[in-house]
């Protein structure tokens, strides 16, 4: 087994590194988000061009996407904790940004599920081994702020990909198709793919300079690196890592599930076009989903520093109450000034969790295990909340409301469920820390 490099826990990147690592990791972030969430401002004319149905569409945006991402996580996460970081970021990197492009290529339901595909898996190398990275840059006490600041790059994007991906989609809907060389005529929605896609190339050679760090701690040998060293590890302190593994899962249906179906219920219940519906909602993202996992990070951190150790699990907690309350009513208000109002504190309160979720694993687990354990976190968050929660959405409205206008009762009545079951789970009976 290849070894890895680990140095004393006080051996850290000066802070111009770790915040230059941070900052470079979280542009990947932004563009891996935009390329995942561009599909939810194209459900109009991928529908109609492809006759597919909401249930079909909920498969691109989540299981297409989820299951490999989150199936080849783990074994990259593994390779993640014994070779280089970086470089295995900036291969993944170039292959979703591809992958996007692809979409555009795509004629029929099946070619697009699998350039979806395409995409998860190359988003699945960045994550584990941007948050084992960031872990080795940083002190336990600014790790919550550091992890935090790299979660926004998630909501920053997400948000980016309705603003920026609104006015594309305005800007090229009432043209005609575009004919390009080798590749031929193209729809409109085929040409955002491209648009939003290729450019992540050129973050990918961004990633080349930075510095791998060193992995900042010793553990025994008898412990190790990889998957089975690392489940052993969980097994021994299952209390901690189930509470979380299920309390942030069930958690991740509210956020996936309001992003994926609100600009089509913007759409279809108040009359808006992709692109006024992309800038409202990359709006409230970008300006209260930011806030909102910067505060969850802080406040962690705060929790810490007061001796409480089990604070980034009781960040969920946090999550869950706001989301229950403000998600059975901001989808059901009956004109767009009150459900834009509504939403305000929604998307804030759902955010609030993301960057003391991932900062809970990293300080529960030693370091050449933290890209598995990352991994692991990332499996069941996106399996259950990125396949299930817009899936779910979607059969709601298909199956028991019967009706397109319903997508506002569908959201109401899975972000409040989702928030009752998760609100409790965060709360492990002990917390153990590793460092």
């Amino acid at each position: 087994m290849p070894s890895v490099k680990v140095v004393a826990a006080e051996a850290a990147p000066t802070k111009t590194v770790g915040w230059y690592t941070v900052g470079v990791l979280t542009v990947a972030y932004v563009f891996s988000f935009i390329d995942r969430s561009i599909l939810t401002l194209l459900v109009g004319p991928i529908r109609a061009d492809l006759g597919i149905s909401d249930t079909q569409i909920s498969l691109l945006h989540g299981l297409a996407f989820a299951v490999f991402y989150t199936l080849l996580g783990i074994p990259i996460a593994s390779l993640a904790d014994r070779r280089n970081r970086r470089n295995l970021i900036a291969v993944g990197v170039a292959f979703w940004s591809v992958a996007t492009a692809a979409c555009g290529l795509t004629r029929n339901f099946w070619q697009l599920f699998l350039a979806r595909v395409g995409v998860g898996v190359g988003e699945a190398a960045l994550s584990p081994a941007a948050y084992s990275m960031i872990a080795d840059s940083f002190a336990p006490n600014r790790l919550g702020r550091a992890l935090s600041v790299y979660a926004l790059g998630a909501f920053a994007g997400m948000g980016l990909a309705f603003v920026i991906g609104g006015a594309v989609i305005s800007g090229v809907a009432t043209g005609s198709d575009v004919v390009l060389p080798l590749v031929g005529a193209l729809r409109p929605w085929q040409l955002v793919f491209f648009i939003v896609g290729l450019p992540g190339l050129l973050v990918a050679l961004w990633i080349l300079t930075l510095t791998e760090p060193a992995r900042r701690q010793v553990v025994p040998a008898r412990e190790g690196s990889g998957l089975k060293p690392f489940l052993r590890f969980m097994r021994a302190h299952w209390q901690a890592f189930t509470a979380h593994l299920a309390g942030f899962a069930l958690l991740g249906i509210v956020l996936n599930s309001l992003t994926a179906w609100t600009p089509t219920l913007l759409i279809r219940n108040f009359g808006l076009t992709p692109g006024q519906a992309g800038f409202w909602l990359g709006m409230l993202i970008v300006f209260f989903g930011t806030s909102g996992v910067i505060a969850g990070g802080w406040w962690s951190d705060r929790e810490q520093r007061l001796g409480r150790a089990d604070g980034p699990m009781r960040a969920g907690v946090v999550s869950a109450a706001g989301s229950l309350l403000f998600g059975a009513t901001a989808p059901l208000a009956a004109n767009l000034d009150l459900m834009l109002v509504l939403y305000a504190p929604l998307i804030f309160f759902g955010t609030f969790a993301w960057g003391a979720a991932p900062a809970a694993v990293q300080i529960m687990t030693p370091g050449p295990m933290r890209a598995v354990a990352s991994a692991i976190y990332l499996f069941f968050l996106n399996l259950v909340g990125m396949g299930l929660g817009p899936l779910i959405t979607a059969a709601v409205t298909d199956y028991v409301f019967g009706d397109d206008l319903a997508v506002g009762k569908s959201l109401a009545l899975v972000v409040s469920v989702a928030a009752v079951i998760s609100g409790p789970s965060p709360i492990p009976t002990r917390f153990r820390k590793n460092r």
